[in-house]
């Protein structure tokens, strides 16, 4: 695969690149969510993204609610964005959030109005930036402007064997190529953690990662039980024959390659200040870590599974590769990307490799991942405390 090759892509004005072209209606909090679906059942070419939290979150909760609206609404796959609030100080910090990406941005609260009136001036505003949407076109981007994320899901022997290393080989060639790289899934690192601190690119950065790694496993010794089987690894890793986390971990680690060195760490939903291999802390959860990609700017997501999983994304096109004979037989649906030749050693991992580019090019041209034409839309936003 020629890296050097163009893709057909949205140039926003920020001049960041974007492979979807979405109008999202973006709730700020759980209540909004009838009023966003309305509009999105009222105008076509419209898309809701309900969820479950935004009221009385307090602290880094509640800085990460935030971090999370305003990323998912300046993604680039984002073309326009109605904001619709209860009250109108938190939709409009939302708002006002979004529009430095240059993008049309509207909001609307909900208060001293009611749900009709502001679904019918809410429904206004996303016709026009439909209309908006729909008159732009896709134009020449070089490969190395898309921002492309990984984690795992439903992991297994073949996973480390096959998926994960073709993902590895693919950052590897991004990575050459000067493209904007994401991983994370901090508890699936435990046992291979000072790996990836030796791939760090310097002292900071080092100490950056193990203090967000060091965070975590304080967390667990706070809160965790007599028995965390069934959790990590899950019931499906075991069935899959991983029997330890560290095995899952020298797995999920293959995902960043040979050559990549980690250039920098974020905190969840934090967007990279430059190019390079970057370390998110997140949970491994693939509905929340996929969300926390999209908030955190990046376009293009590849996903590697054993046991087969179904996640998706609204706005974050979702790239499935399996190395697993059983599951490109039995989900063959949910599978983009079938590499179990290199178990039967029909392809070599650089084949795999430019397999994988080749889907991940067709795809941010336009062609729809499994996921996508199966309608998965997951949303899963990330918390941190109760409510106050």
């Amino acid at each position: 695969m020629n890296l050097s090759e163009k893709i057909y892509a949205y140039r926003r004005d920020n001049n960041r690149v974007g492979i979807r072209n979405y109008v999202v209606i973006l709730p700020v909090d759980d209540i909004s969510n009838a009023a966003c679906e309305a509009v999105a059942n009222n105008i076509k070419g419209t898309i809701a993204l309900p969820h479950p939290y935004g009221r009385l979150q307090f602290g880094e909760d509640l800085d990460l609610h935030f971090r999370t609206m305003i990323g998912t609404g300046s993604n680039p796959n984002v073309a326009a964005v109605v904001v619709i609030g209860i009250e109108p100080g938190w939709t409009q910090k939302i708002v006002d959030g979004i529009a430095i990406t240059g993008k049309p941005v509207k909001g609307f609260s909900i208060e001293k109005k009611g749900d009709i009136q502001t679904i019918a001036d809410a429904s206004k505003a996303a016709f026009d930036m439909v209309r908006y949407a729909t008159g732009l076109q896709r134009e020449p981007c070089d490969i190395s402007e898309l921002w492309v994320s990984t984690k795992c899901g439903e992991s297994d022997t073949t996973s480390g064997f096959g998926s994960n290393p073709t993902v590895g080989n693919v950052f590897d060639k991004l990575y050459e190529n000067n493209n904007t790289l994401l991983f994370g899934e901090t508890s699936e690192i435990t046992g291979g953690e000072h790996l990836v601190e030796a791939r760090c690119a310097n002292d900071a950065v080092a100490k950056k990662f193990m203090f967000m790694f060091n965070r975590y496993q304080d967390m667990i010794e706070r809160f965790k039980t007599d028995d965390l089987s069934e959790s990590q690894p899950t019931k499906g890793n075991i069935e899959g024959g991983l029997t330890t986390i560290e095995e899952k971990a020298l797995g999920n680690i293959q995902k960043i390659g040979k050559k990549c060195r980690v250039d920098g760490v974020l905190d969840k939903a934090e967007m990279p200040t430059g190019k390079g291999l970057w370390f998110m802390d997140s949970s491994s959860a693939a509905g929340e870590m996929v969300t926390l990609c999209a908030a955190s700017g990046y376009v293009a997501h590849l996903f590697p599974t054993g046991q087969g999983n179904i996640i998706g994304n609204p706005i974050l096109p979702v790239i499935k590769i399996c190395a697993n004979p059983r599951t490109v037989r039995t989900m063959s649906e949910h599978i983009d990307v079938d590499v179990t030749g290199l178990l039967s050693r029909d392809i070599d991992m650089d084949q795999a490799g430019d397999q994988l580019i080749d889907v991940m090019v067709r795809v941010a041209n336009g062609q729809m991942t499994a996921a996508e034409i199966l309608g998965h839309q997951e949303f899963i936003l990330t918390r941190l405390y109760e409510s106050a």
